[in-house]
C-alpha cells in the first residue's frame, strides 16, 4: 500500500493514430499493417532494442514525420479517387499526439509514508502484481510526493554474466573499485571507434565522433555520452564543443569578460569547454544570468521536459527574457542563453546521469580490452540488448582474435561459455524453438552418460519433431560418434526411432547425401539461431564475384574524394530527426563497416530499396575529415549483384 509505479501518458502516435483510425472508417487491417512497415528499416536481430532508445533523434523520429511523409506512405496504399480518404487525412491529423491511455512509466516508483491510495488513485498495472497510481511523474512532484527512477539496462545484466563466466573459470574475482579509471589501452580503443558491442559509445554517431573527440579521461567520457544526443546535436552545440576541443575555435563563455556574470558562467561552463552540455548548467545559467532562484530555474526544467507542449516552454522562455532585460543583458546573449536552453527540450543529459552512464561505457571498453572472450559470451548470452546484432557480435569477435565455436550437442552448455582466452562456444540457448527443458535434458543427459549415437541423443532427449529438425539443420548433432553432417543428420532425425533397428539402419546406410554448400550452412545457420559463426556473406559472395567492389577495410587506406565503390550487408539503417531527412547506412563484410551517407533526395528516389534489400552495392565519393572514420557520400546504389534469389540458387 505505500508503493506504486508512476504513470506515463500514451499519446497517439503516427501508427497507432493510423491504424485505429483507418478502424474507425473500416479500411482492412492490412492496411495499417503495410503503413506502419513502410519507410522504416528492417534491423537484423537484437539492433532494435537499445540503446536504449537514446541515439541521437531516434525517439523523435516518428514525431516528427509531417504531412509530406503521411501522404506518401498513404498514396502508395490507397487510389487518390477513394472516397474515405480524405476523411482518414483529417482524422489522422485531429488524434495526432492526443492522450490514448494511461501506461506504466519505465523505472520511476512512487513510495509513501502511508497508505498510498489515501492520496493518489491507484490501479492495476498490464502486469500482475503491480500497481500505477493515476498521476504522472509531473503530478507527482507537484504533490511533493517522492518518485525514485530505476533503470534496468541489459548492460548490467551482461556485465554481471561477464564477472561470473570469469570467476567460474577460477580467475581472480573483479571487483568494480578495482578497474582503473585512466587505462591507456581504453582510451586506444575509444579513439579508434573500436566499441562494437560496448555501452552507449557504440552507435553509428558515437563512433563518428570518438576519433575526434579522444578520450584521455574519465570526464571526457561523460561528455561523449552526453553530446550525441537530440538537445546539443540540434542546439548547435556538439560541433563547436568539438572544434574548441581540437583547438579549432576560441572558448566563449557566452557573457564576455567584464560582464558582472562573466565569472560564474566560466565556473558554470568551464569543464565543458563554453558549451552548455548538461541540464544543470542550463540551470545555473537562468540562475546566474537573470536572478531565478532555485524554485524558478526547476520551473524551466519542467517545462522544457513537456515536448509536446510548446506553449509551457514559450511561457518559460517568455518569463526568462523579460528577467534578462531587466537585467541589461544583450539580445545577443538572450538568444544564446534561450537556444541552449530550448535545445534540452529534445533530450538532454543531467550531468550525474552522463557520469553513471560513462562508468558503464567505460567499464564495458575495458572488458572487452583486457577479457574479450567474457564480453562477447555476456553480450550473446543477453540478448535482446545493444546496437548490434548477435551476427555482427560475432564477426566483431572474430575480428579481435576470438573463435566463435557452433552450438554442438556434446559440447555446448545452455549458454554461450568461454572455451580459452581465445575461444567461445555457442550455448544452446542459441536454437531457436528448442525448448529451456530439453536443453536442460541435453546438459543432464551428457553428464550421466555420453551419447552413443544419434538415435541415443533422440531416445534421451526426446524433442519433438520440431526440435529433432532444428538440431540437425543446426549442426548441433554434428559431433556425435557418426559425426553426420547436417543433410544427414536431418534424414536421420526423421526416421522413426521405435521401429525395427536392422530396418534403421538399413535406411540409414542405404541413402548417400551430399553435405551442404558453405550457403546452405549459413541459410541453416539464420533459420535457426538467427546468425551464423563461420564465414560472413560477403566471404562467400567474394569467391564468385560478378563484380569488383573495395571491402571496408580498404576504405582506411585510401586518400578522400576518390570516387569507390563498395557493397555488403546492410545492419543499420537510420534516419534520426536531427539529420533533416538524411539517411545513415552502414554495410557489414568480412573485413568491418562501411559508413554511408545518403542525401534525402536521393533516399526518397530509392526508399523502398534502402529499407528492403538486405545487400546493396553503393557508389560514391570517400569523405575523410581530420580524425574522422572514412564516409562514403552516396551518388548511387542498387542491390549488390549476385544475391537475388535466382544466383542463389544456381550457386548452391
Amino acid at each position: 500500500r505505500q508503493a506504486a509505479m508512476t504513470a506515463n501518458v500514451i499519446r497517439y502516435r503516427p501508427k497507432s493514430a493510423f491504424r485505429e483510425m483507418s478502424k474507425v472508417l473500416s479500411f482492412p487491417p492490412s492496411l495499417a499493417d503495410r503503413f506502419s512497415g513502410f519507410g522504416h528499416a528492417q534491423r537484423p536481430e537484437g539492433s532494435e532494442r537499445r540503446h536504449d532508445q537514446e541515439e541521437a533523434g531516434q525517439e523523435q523520429e516518428e514525431e516528427a514525420e509531417d504531412d509530406t511523409e503521411f501522404n506518401f506512405r498513404v498514396s502508395s496504399l490507397i487510389p487518390p479517387s477513394h472516397p474515405r480518404l480524405d476523411a482518414l487525412g483529417r482524422l489522422y491529423h485531429a488524434v495526432l499526439q492526443m492522450p490514448r491511455h494511461l501506461g506504466q512509466h519505465s523505472g520511476g516508483i512512487v513510495i509513501c509514508d502511508q497508505g498510498l491510495d489515501q492520496v493518489v488513485p491507484i490501479q492495476p498495472a498490464s502486469m500482475e502484481g503491480r500497481r500505477v497510481v493515476q498521476w504522472d511523474k509531473d503530478d507527482g512532484e507537484d504533490m511533493e510526493i517522492v518518485k525514485i527512477d530505476l533503470l534496468g539496462l541489459g548492460i548490467l545484466a551482461a556485465m554481471e554474466n561477464m564477472f561470473e563466466i570469469r570467476g567460474r573459470r577460477g580467475s581472480p574475482v573483479i571487483r568494480h573499485r578495482d578497474i582503473p579509471l585512466d587505462d591507456p589501452a581504453v582510451y586506444d580503443m575509444m579513439a579508434k571507434a573500436d566499441t562494437i558491442g560496448t555501452f552507449q559509445v557504440e552507435s553509428r554517431a558515437q563512433m563518428a565522433t570518438l576519433p575526434i573527440m579522444r578520450p584521455k579521461e574519465f570526464y571526457d567520457v561523460a561528455i561523449e555520452v552526453a553530446i550525441i544526443r537530440p538537445g546539443p546535436i540540434v542546439g548547435g552545440l556538439m560541433h563547436p564543443f568539438l572544434n574548441r576541443r581540437r583547438g579549432k575555435e576560441a572558448i566563449d563563455y557566452i557573457v564576455p569578460k567584464g560582464h558582472p556574470a562573466y565569472d560564474r558562467f566560466v565556473d558554470i561552463l568551464g569543464r565543458t569547454l563554453g558549451v552548455p552540455m548538461f541540464q544543470e548548467q542550463m540551470l545555473q545559467m537562468a540562475m546566474a544570468i537573470a536572478g531565478y532562484d532555485g524554485i524558478e530555474a526547476n520551473g524551466i526544467r519542467r517545462a522544457v521536459s513537456f515536448t509536446r507542449d510548446d506553449s509551457r516552454i514559450k511561457k518559460a522562455i517568455g518569463r526568462l527574457r523579460a528577467r534578462m532585460t531587466e537585467r541589461n543583458v544583450s539580445k545577443d546573449i538572450q538568444d544564446r542563453i534561450v537556444c541552449s536552453i530550448q535545445s534540452f527540450a529534445l533530450y538532454g543529459f543531467p550531468e550525474s546521469h552522463a557520469i553513471s552512464f560513462a562508468w558503464l561505457a567505460y567499464v564495458s571498453c575495458w572488458l572487452k580490452v583486457h577479457h574479450p572472450a567474457e564480453f562477447y559470451c555476456g553480450l550473446i548470452n543477453n540478448q535482446p540488448m545493444g546496437f548490434y546484432s548477435v551476427h555482427t557480435l560475432m564477426q566483431d569477435a572474430q575480428h579481435h582474435g576470438i573463435t566463435v565455436l557452433p552450438v554442438s550437442c556434446i559440447h555446448s552448455t545452455d549458454q554461450t561459455d568461454v572455451v580459452d582466452d581465445t575461444a567461445i562456444r555457442l550455448g544452446l540457448h542459441r536454437l531457436k524453438g528448442v525448448r529451456p527443458s530439453i536443453r536442460q535434458r541435453v546438459v543432464e543427459e551428457r553428464e550421466s552418460s555420453p551419447f552413443a549415437s544419434l538415435e541415443d541423443f533422440l531416445l534421451r532427449v526426446r524433442p519433438n519433431a520440431k526440435e529433432r529438425r532444428i538440431f540437425a539443420e543446426s549442426g548441433a548433432l554434428g559431433d556425435l560418434p557418426e559425426n553426420p553432417h547436417r543433410r544427414e543428420a536431418l534424414w536421420q532425425a526423421e526416421l522413426p526411432l521405435h521401429g525395427d533397428l536392422l530396418e534403421r539402419a538399413n535406411a540409414v546406410s542405404a541413402v548417400v547425401l551430399p553435405p551442404m554448400t558453405g550457403a546452405e550452412i549459413l541459410a541453416s545457420d539464420i533459420t535457426t539461431q538467427g546468425a551464423s559463426p563461420g564465414p560472413h556473406p560477403m566471404a562467400l559472395w567474394r569467391k564468385n564475384p560478378p563484380v569488383k567492389i573495395l571491402r571496408a577495410r580498404d576504405l582506411h587506406a585510401l586518400p578522400a574524394k576518390i570516387p569507390v565503390t563498395v557493397g555488403g550487408l546492410v545492419i543499420c539503417r537510420q534516419r534520426p530527426g536531427t539529420a533533416k531527412g538524411h539517411c545513415f547506412i552502414s554495410l557489414e563484410d568480412e573485413t568491418g563497416i562501411a559508413n554511408l551517407f545518403v542525401k534525402k533526395e536521393l533516399y526518397e528516389r530509392n526508399r523502398l530499396l534502402i529499407n528492403n534489400e538486405p545487400f546493396l552495392m553503393v557508389q560514391g565519393r570517400l569523405q575523410i575529415s581530420e580524425g574522422e572514420q572514412p564516409t562514403v557520400y552516396v551518388l548511387a546504389l542498387a542491390p549488390l549483384p549476385g544475391t537475388d534469389a535466382a544466383h542463389a540458387s544456381q550457386s548452391h
